[in-house]
């Protein structure tokens, strides 16, 4: 009796997760994203992105946390993004009013100040601000440099604003 040992060839599979930085869209400024697929042996699915961004600088400072669920549509390296989801956002704006002088000692007030205002007014934050996405992601056949361009409506209690939008960079596996 003979035995044969017998390699299979690898199948490769698509690249369904992606980590990113996007300039713009649905973080506001700018934020880092993880995005992946819920079905990993197919692009042309469901997905969802989880991201962070913001600053702080001397006495501003913000935090967003955008979340979006997605379905790329296409196929090979180009894709049509559409999804939506909503972004969280915490500001704080430090600054000292000149009170007065007294007994050689100057006084000073401190505000605080949690409204922001970015593309829409949100109000005292935290809040959150719904965001749409339609655009364009060209992703690698076998992963590697991603590229995508998106506008991103975004939209809360004050208002829609439809002309956002955003540029992302990252790698796609």
């Amino acid at each position: 009796m003979t035995f044969r040992q017998g390699y299979s060839q690898e199948k490769s599979h698509p690249p369904t997760q992606a980590v990113y930085v996007e300039l713009g869209g649905a973080g506001l400024v700018y934020s880092f994203n993880y995005d992946f697929r819920f079905d990993k042996s197919n692009m042309n699915s469901w997905g969802m992105r989880v991201g962070a961004g913001g600053y702080s600088v001397t006495d501003q400072s913000l935090l967003t946390i955008p979340v979006q669920i997605n379905r790329l549509y296409g196929n090979g390296r180009h894709f049509f993004e559409l999804g939506g989801g909503a972004t969280f956002v915490y500001y704080r704006d430090r600054w000292e009013d000149y009170q007065g002088y007294y007994n050689g000692r100057s006084y000073y007030h401190t505000t605080v100040d949690e409204n922001y205002y970015w593309i829409l007014e949100t109000g005292d934050t935290p809040a959150l601000m719904g965001t749409l996405n339609f655009g364009y992601r060209k992703v690698p056949e076998d992963g590697g440099f991603l590229f995508g361009v998106n506008l991103v409506p975004a939209f809360n209690q004050n208002g829609f604003w439809p002309l956002w939008a955003g540029v992302r960079f990252g790698y796609a596996f």
